[in-house]
């Protein structure tokens, strides 16, 4: 049976279309709460906390900032009415408040208090998913003259996150970029979001180096990177048609994160490189993970196991897949199923589905086929009438052979002169002319013996 191999169907263009609004949003404000900068807590930027620890612990350098501004006692009483409202997660009670504030006092603000307001107006607008109003503030942020670099670097990180989330990804990825120039440490989260908005943009090879260079630096620490990581970066290099990255990367997931899509699509790609049997045993993975459940991944599993020499698998598969009403009954899936058992020396249990699956045909190819089975399994006179069934329906690709089936059939049920009529038929083909003779000679002179028992 020749092996069909599995058609790739990897929709990545949708699957690869990552979620940008799933990379973790910094909990704004973009720094510590405007409170415990009045306090004098220290501040860290949202790339130090998101870049790796390891490598955070190993820099000797260590972010300071340039500029230290300090809440005033009464703009500190402000904020404060504020916080009390975000820990209970009151956001328009927030608002209300920051708009009071606002109205009545921030014209007597420094830029700096001024720029923590801005800030404060922009985490909430965030918090209520009202991402336009969000990004208006935290641009007011960096407009200020009076901002430290740590304000500054996390108000820059989390803008650049919002703008991918309004789809500005040219605004986003420039942003980013300034971030990174002006970031200590880079963590490999940033990486994968400036290659995620290349990525949107079409920007294929400079979105495959940024996310490259966070699975490497993952990789190389013996860490395990993200699953969205690896989508990416596998996305990429089906999109640059390098299948056999593709499969690298599939490999990866598979081991990391095992899922039964990840088997299907890896099998899928097996098969666009003609690794038959690794196409097989993934997608027999993803089977056993109750995850092949359509018709054509099934008969494409059964279509496998026959080229791999396992026909026994490829009928349990189609039987199972029949009973389940997952692979419908047509003359075809019948038709491979008898084939499957009778290629695994299941004969009797072959019977029945070509039965079945002759009756479903308009052609009598299949009835031919049939003769030949009841022949096998001593079934003379079922063969003789399928036989002629098929003969008269027409569509058989090897009449000559069906004409010896049906000479056969008939000598073992003792009718010699009926059977000469098939053989010499047969003998036209030059194909079965040897084989067809041979069988005549035998019908005559069994038909002479019996004469002369008669006599």
């Amino acid at each position: 049976m020749k092996n069909k191999s599995i058609k790739t169907v990897i929709a990545v263009k949708k699957m690869a279309k990552v979620s940008l609004l799933a990379v973790s949003f910094s909990l704004a404000p973009a720094l510590l709460s405007p409170i415990s900068q009045g306090l004098g807590l220290a501040s860290f930027t949202i790339g130090q906390v998101q870049a790796d620890s390891d490598e955070a612990k190993a820099s000797e350098k260590k972010y300071k900032t340039k500029k230290s501004y300090s809440l005033r006692q009464k703009v500190f009483k402000d904020f404060a009415k504020v916080q009390k409202k975000t820990e209970k997660e009151d956001w328009q009670g927030a608002l209300t408040v920051l708009k009071d504030i606002e109205e009545n006092k921030s014209r007597k603000y420094k830029s700096f208090e001024k720029a923590n307001l801005w800030n404060y107006f922009a985490w909430i607008n965030y918090s209520l998913d009202n991402y336009p109003k969000a990004i208006h503030y935290y641009e007011k942020v960096l407009k200020e003259e009076q901002i430290n670099d740590a304000l500054k670097l996390g108000t820059m990180y989390t803008l650049a996150q919002l703008k991918f989330a309004k789809e500005d990804f040219p605004s986003g990825i420039k942003l980013l970029k300034e971030w990174m120039t002006l970031q200590p440490i880079v963590g490999a989260d940033a990486y994968v979001l400036l290659a995620q908005g290349y990525y949107q943009l079409g920007e294929m090879s400079s979105s495959l180096v940024n996310v490259t260079k966070a699975v490497d630096r993952y990789e190389s620490k013996g860490k395990v990177p993200k699953e969205n990581w690896y989508a990416l970066q596998r996305a990429i290099y089906y999109d640059k048609g390098n299948n056999k990255k593709v499969i690298s990367v599939l490999e990866k997931m598979v081991k990391h994160y095992s899922k039964p899509t990840y088997w299907k699509q890896l099998s899928g790609m097996y098969g666009s490189v003609n690794r038959e049997k690794d196409q097989l045993h993934a997608l027999e993975t993803a089977y056993l993970m109750n995850a092949v459940t359509k018709e054509k991944e099934l008969m494409n599993l059964a279509y496998l196991f026959m080229g791999a020499e396992a026909p026994y698998k490829a009928a349990k598969i189609i039987e199972k897949g029949m009973k389940a009403k997952q692979i419908e009954e047509t003359s075809k899936n019948l038709e491979v199923l008898a084939t499957a058992w009778r290629l695994s020396q299941e004969v009797e249990k072959s019977i029945p589905a070509m039965e079945k699956s002759a009756k479903k045909s308009d052609k009598g190819d299949l009835y031919a086929r049939l003769a030949g089975i009841y022949l096998d399994t001593d079934q003379y006179k079922k063969a003789v009438s399928s036989g002629e069934i098929a003969l008269k329906r027409g569509g058989v690709k090897r009449i000559d052979q069906l004409n010896i089936v049906l000479g056969m059939s008939l000598v073992s049920q003792g009718k010699y002169t009926e059977s000469l009529r098939y053989f010499k038929a047969a003998a036209k083909d030059e194909r079965s002319e040897h084989f067809a003779s041979q069988w005549a000679d035998f019908a005559r002179s069994e038909l002479k013996r019996e004469e002369q028992l008669n006599i």
